[in-house]
């Protein structure tokens, strides 16, 4: 019996080699699929979080797309003032204006009023050929770094991204305390965002913040940073 156990040694040996050979794969190609399903769901998840991160943006873009639309509505109300007679003899118009409201020649202001009325209409690549035009013509005029601003917007609007930035930065560097340069710079963000610079976008949102710190634009440039964490 003895004899028996010991011939069958060998065997029973080598089987259970054989057993941890074919097993030793399959717990290898196990732990590999594991890990290939742990990749997966992460970059499921990222891909996610950028999904709703974007959408986040999208809407801070449409908030701001209204407030645009009230500053239009201002313009409008400015350009309705300075037509408006007023009670002074000779029929002077827009005594009431704020300094670099309007323009001293009449052909100017003609001119910058036409591109605007454009502009609200919404036929931006009319506008912002007219604007261009204007500030071409008139560079050195008050309204010039208006025109400049609302040239960009229209870029923007036409989702001309690269050519919005580069219009908007001139107008910032060109009139840095003008009243209008950091809601460029806002647009300027919005267009970064557009072209998937995060980085661009939240440095040009921090220079909002430290540049213009008492600003309507300073307090959406903050909520948008946090978007941007």
């Amino acid at each position: 019996m003895r004899d028996n156990v010991l011939s069958l040694r060998p065997l029973i040996v080598a089987s259970g080699l054989a057993l941890a050979v074919l097993t030793a794969p399959a717990h290898a190609f196990s732990d590999d699929e594991a890990r290939k399903a742990i990749l997966d769901l992460r970059k499921q998840v990222q891909q996610q979080n950028e999904q709703s991160q974007r959408a986040k943006l999208q809407l801070a873009d449409q908030i701001q797309a209204l407030q645009q639309e009230v500053a239009q509505l201002r313009d409008q109300l400015e350009l309705v003032s300075r037509q408006q007679p007023s009670a002074k003899p000779g029929g002077a118009a827009g005594g009431s204006n704020p300094p670099g409201a309007s323009a001293g020649d009449p052909q100017e202001q003609a001119a910058y009023d036409g591109a605007m009325d454009q502009f609200r209409k919404g036929q931006y690549k009319e506008a912002a050929e007219s604007l261009a035009a204007f500030t071409a013509l008139y560079p050195n005029s008050q309204l010039a770094p208006s025109a400049q601003f609302y040239q960009g917007s229209s870029r923007y609007a036409l989702k001309d991204f690269k050519g919005t930035i580069e219009q908007l930065n001139g107008m910032v560097q060109k009139s840095p305390d003008n009243a209008r340069a950091p809601d460029a710079l806002l647009i300027i963000a919005g267009s970064q965002i557009e072209l998937n610079n995060r980085a661009g976008a939240k440095a040009t949102l921090q220079r909002i913040v430290r540049d213009y710190p008492t600003t309507p634009a300073a307090s959406t440039a903050k909520s948008r940073l946090q978007l941007l964490q």
